[in-house]
């Protein structure tokens, strides 16, 4: 069959209903940034006796099992998500965090915050193979790299809200730390349920529908945004290019991973490299960063989230300003350059630290520094890994990459850097931001060899869907 829903899709004007797609699916990201930020903040505090009496090596492991429960989320809920739909599942995975993160509130010893973590990161990883894929598909292709950069980069905004908040908990002059602590997962929780709400109104992608068998629902669904958009702003133009699809309702799992072989295996080893390194930064520092002021510099564990604030806002502004660019400059450029500079001026950092030249405030003006391109960098790897696949394996896809770089970046970071910052030598904290240094190096490599520029293309034009071959 030819159907132009892809093309009515990519010349509607931005709407409310596209800030409705952003703000109901974009919470992932600030729900993420919420929970590692907070992990991050009280990791001095939960060493306490009168807490959890965790030690430097438990809060390294909790941030692995936090991992380890996104990572297992993301491959089985990206399998669900190609299969029955995006929206089907993203009620689901929302479900599971508010469950992980409610009950994280109560833990009582070491093992039960690691499970209670694990679950919390079960539904987060599941929400991104869901969410990303559904922004993707519902955002015209002309502001697709900007609105992902932007849903992206809100990670950090949840990252400015965890460390306020722990501050404010955490101080002991309005709770106990140990009942400040529990309170401060309470904040994941009200947003979870304010999104549920929201997330009602958001549809199934039109995309996914026509390629599914579901011509009819998709032909609805696009005529509903339509007219939503009409009804404010005037008639559309008309829609120019039509795509010939084979639809079917399912397609096998063989099926969906030879999608990521053959021709896409350079693909595969472009996303699989950007994944693995922005991973293993991110994972390393925010994971143990509390934890390096406290031990390093002697930091207040209660006065942690300040010195948090500031590498969050660089964070944050980092994709809301460059974002822009990588619809005008060119994503191949644009992912080369901030994967490049994050990679030297981590070493530089390193090499200073290592020598002891730094104290905890300049530290941390120089991460807020080298965040602004690297948060930059990550939001564009799941960017790149996101458009870059054909549609009927793209959830699996980007699920399989995050859930590898997660895992081996996400996973041995927190671990390494815990049992580094626990031999309390500096060179060997140091020796792990260099390792850091060289892979955002490498993928600043990768991207420039296999880096496709994607900007104001279709994503049909960019991976041509598998029902269409």
């Amino acid at each position: 069959m030819e159907t132009d829903i892809p093309a009515r899709m990519d010349r509607l004007p931005f709407s409310r209903f596209h800030v409705l797609v952003v703000t109901a699916l974009g919470i992932t990201w600030v729900l993420d940034g919420l929970e590692v930020t907070i992990i991050g903040s009280i990791g001095p505090i939960l060493q306490d006796r009168s807490t959890l009496a965790l030690t430097a090596q438990d809060i390294g492991s909790v941030a692995a099992f936090y991992v380890l429960g996104a990572v297992s989320g993301a491959v089985f809920f990206g399998w669900l998500t190609d299969r029955f739909g995006r929206r089907a599942i993203f009620n689901v995975t929302l479900g599971i965090y508010l469950l992980g993160v409610l009950t994280t509130a109560f833990s009582w010893n070491f093992w039960s915050f690691a499970l209670f973590r694990c679950l919390t990161g079960i539904g987060v990883g599941g929400e991104y193979a869901a969410i990303d894929s559904a922004v993707d598909e519902l955002i015209p292709a002309r502001l697709r790299g900007r609105i992902d950069m932007i849903v992206n980069g809100s990670y950090w905004g949840g990252a400015i809200m965890g460390a306020a908040a722990s501050v404010v908990l955490l101080s002991g002059q309005f709770v106990s730390p140990d009942l400040g602590w529990r309170l401060a997962f309470g904040i994941g929780g009200s947003l979870g349920l304010f999104i549920i709400f929201l997330r009602r109104f958001v549809p199934e992608s039109p995309r996914w529908l026509v390629t599914h068998a579901r011509a009819e629902a998709a032909e609805r669904t696009t005529r509903d945004i339509e007219s939503s958009i009409e009804r404010r702003g005037g008639k559309l133009p008309r829609a120019k290019g039509k795509l010939k699809v084979r639809p079917q309702p399912r397609f096998g799992f063989g099926v969906i991973l030879g999608g990521m072989g053959g021709k896409n295996l350079p693909r595969s080893a472009l996303a699989l490299t950007l994944m693995v390194a922005q991973a293993f930064l991110f994972n390393s520092v925010f994971f143990t960063y509390g934890l390096v002021l406290s031990t390093f510099y002697h930091v207040n564990p209660a006065r942690i989230g300040l010195y948090i604030l500031p590498l969050a806002a660089g964070n944050l502004l980092g994709p809301l300003l460059l974002g822009p660019l990588f619809d005008s400059v060119g994503r191949r450029r644009m992912v080369t350059g901030t994967f490049a500079v994050s990679g030297v001026l981590l070493a530089a950092v390193a090499v200073l630290f290592g020598m002891g030249l730094l104290t905890a405030y300049t530290q941390t003006a120089a991460w807020m520094v080298i965040f602004f391109f690297s948060s930059t960098a990550a939001s564009s790897a799941y960017l790149t890994t996101s458009e870059i696949f054909p549609l009927e394996t793209r959830a699996l896809a980007l699920a399989l990459f995050y859930a590898i770089g997660t895992a081996s970046g996400g996973i041995i970071a927190p671990w390494l850097f815990g049992q580094l910052i626990g031999s309390g030598a500096a060179w060997a904290v140091a020796s792990g931001y260099i390792a850091a240094a060289v892979l955002m190096l490498t993928g600043a490599g990768m991207e420039a060899w296999l880096g496709i520029n994607a900007e104001g293309k279709s994503l049909e034009s960019v991976a041509t869907p598998l029902s269409s071959q």
